[in-house]
């Protein structure tokens, strides 16, 4: 069943349990700064989530800016920030990447206000080094990045931007073109799923802890994260403000190839199986998203049956909220309405999830039994599972 860690946090409360904060936070983190995916073609991949995400663009950098291994561009909604990378050199580390895991997330940068404090504090604790603190400069000032690897071959970064007041960093221009689709409501990362090997899961969450003072918010085992066919466990680690949330999912044994078996499988290894994007009005974006192309994992219509006796009044219309396919879930601080797409690529790994917080904290336990019956269909159909 669900637990929390009384021992990590403090102050929040999730799934009815009451949990409580490290006094020590070593790593202050502001927030996500931005979330770069390696990618086959950063222009075709720019053009869709500005089509379907409603995504404004915002920077570039390649060969015009002097730039010879690779390309960059730089998407922004709100205070969401996505960079899409495609390498020009096909021995480079970013191609190894992409012939490996296909398109995917390599890095998940963390807004810090010091940089060589972030990395120093980590690297002592034993995180492996990814880059040592590094000033990059132009005439609008400078920026100090650092990192260090994570699970799979996902990185941290750590960006310090107090000293810069460019478009987004050194090397890159502004990006603007004709065409500019209208924004969908997106406002902000809720949180980051990682998907790692079957038995990493506590390896992970303690290195959170240990290496980078997160504290674990709830615990979620297979009796929580289950079907008939295929299970899951799954913990939710979380910085000491609370901005900063990755839930971290294992494989568990079942009759049949669980949802993080088969990402395992066609991402060739450990990596950010989902990315959870917050929105003040789900209904809006996700009959945006709907019109412009983006598909969500079908939700059955009996589930709709019995949503008022779980999660009681809400202000929303549930005829409304069964038409666009749109989940509710209910704790003791409110409720939350949730949606999932299908993977964003062919292979079945990365998939966004859009979510409108009404005062929950979760993540929704209420739906994982729809949801993960939604998603043993596609595999299904798939024939993986």
């Amino acid at each position: 069943m669900a637990t929390a860690d009384l021992t990590q946090v403090k102050n929040y409360d999730y799934s009815g349990e009451k949990v409580f904060e490290k006094a020590q936070d070593f790593l202050p983190i502001n927030g996500t700064d931005y979330v770069e995916l390696y990618v086959g073609n950063a222009k075709q991949a720019a053009h869709y989530y500005k089509t379907a995400f409603g995504f404004q663009e915002l920077a570039y950098a390649g060969l015009e800016t002097g730039l010879r291994d690779r390309t960059s561009y730089v998407l922004v909604q709100d205070k969401i920030r996505l960079v899409l990378t495609s390498p020009f050199d096909s021995n480079s580390d970013i191609s190894h990447h992409i012939r490996l895991h296909g398109d995917g997330v390599k890095v998940i940068a963390l807004w810090v206000d010091d940089a060589r404090s972030a990395y120093a504090e980590t690297i002592k604790r034993g995180a492996k080094s990814y880059m040592e603190p590094t000033v990059v400069s132009d005439e609008n000032g400078e920026i100090v990045k650092s990192g260090i690897h994570t699970y799979g071959d996902t990185v941290h970064l750590f960006i310090e931007r107090k000293n810069y007041k460019g478009i987004f960093m050194p090397g890159f221009t502004a990006w603007q073109t004709e065409y500019q689709p209208a924004p969908t409501g997106l406002k902000y990362i809720d949180h980051m799923v990682g998907n790692v090997e079957l038995g990493a899961m506590n390896q992970w969450a303690t290195f959170y802890a240990d290496v980078m003072g997160f504290a674990n918010l709830v615990t979620f085992d297979d009796k929580d994260i289950s079907t008939e066919y295929t299970a899951l466990m799954s913990k939710v680690m979380t910085n000491g403000n609370g901005r900063i949330k990755f839930p971290i999912n294992e494989p568990a044994h079942g009759k049949k190839k669980s949802q993080v078996e088969e990402y395992l499988d066609f991402y060739n290894g450990p990596g950010c199986q989902h990315i959870a994007v917050a929105t003040d009005n789900i209904v809006f974006t996700i009959s945006e998203m709907r019109k412009r192309g983006v598909e969500f994992l079908y939700v059955p219509g009996t589930y709709y049956d019995t949503v008022k006796n779980r999660v009681g009044i809400i202000e929303e219309d549930l005829n409304e909220l069964k038409k666009w396919g749109i989940m509710v879930d209910r704790d003791e601080d409110g409720y939350l309405l949730q949606i999932f797409t299908k993977p964003v690529e062919d292979r079945p790994t990365l998939f966004f999830e859009i979510i409108q917080r009404k005062g929950a904290k979760s993540f929704g336990k209420g739906n994982f039994q729809a949801l993960f019956e939604s998603i043993e269909a596609e595999q299904a159909r798939r024939g993986t599972l």
